[in-house]
């Protein structure tokens, strides 16, 4: 009776630890989704800045600024929840992104405007899947409600920017984002 009650507790104890792994492997995967959309807005609004600067069709200036309102307002919401949440948000963009904005703050005119909203098409897309991911499976409930109620936005900015690309001549694939 006694190694019964004893492999019982144990047992107990194993679980509650697994379960508590799991809880906080959740809440990781929680806390990454908003630094990743806080790093994302980040570079949107950077980017758009440079659009409005280094754009030469109308559309694409108008979508440069556009993210900039946008992604500035989602900012803002994500560090509110984000300082509620404990989480330390990243200041600067990574490597990726920068290397983005390098290549296109050398470029201007026409080349400016096809490379920019290039990468704007596919950014989309992706955040458009990593925000549904979220809203679908993620755990935190206050995190899933941002990402449900960002995502109308981001497929907004994808029918702009698709709509921006057909301006300048350029074809456009349907990702996994799309409507």
């Amino acid at each position: 009776m006694r190694f019964f009650f004893s492999m019982t507790i144990a047992l107990g104890m194993c679980l509650s630890a697994y379960s508590q792994s799991s809880r906080s492997s959740d809440e990781a995967a929680d806390h990454t989704f908003l630094k990743n959309a806080a790093q994302g807005g980040m570079a949107e609004v950077q980017l758009g800045q440079l659009a409005e600067k280094n754009g030469s069709n109308a559309a694409v200036k108008q979508f440069g600024q556009r993210m900039v309102t946008d992604h500035t307002r989602m900012g803002d919401e994500v560090k509110s929840l984000a300082a509620t949440k404990n989480v330390t948000l990243p200041a600067t963009l990574n490597s990726k992104d920068q290397a983005l904005y390098k290549s296109l703050s050398a470029k201007t005119g026409s080349d400016f405007d096809r490379a920019y909203i290039s990468a704007m098409v596919k950014d989309h897309n992706h955040d458009i899947a990593d925000f549904q991911q979220e809203a679908n499976s993620g755990n935190d409930p206050d995190i899933k409600s941002l990402a449900a109620r960002a995502r109308p936005t981001l497929q907004e900015h994808l029918r702009l920017a698709e709509d921006a690309a057909r301006q300048l001549g350029m074809t456009t694939s349907t990702g996994p984002g799309m409507r």
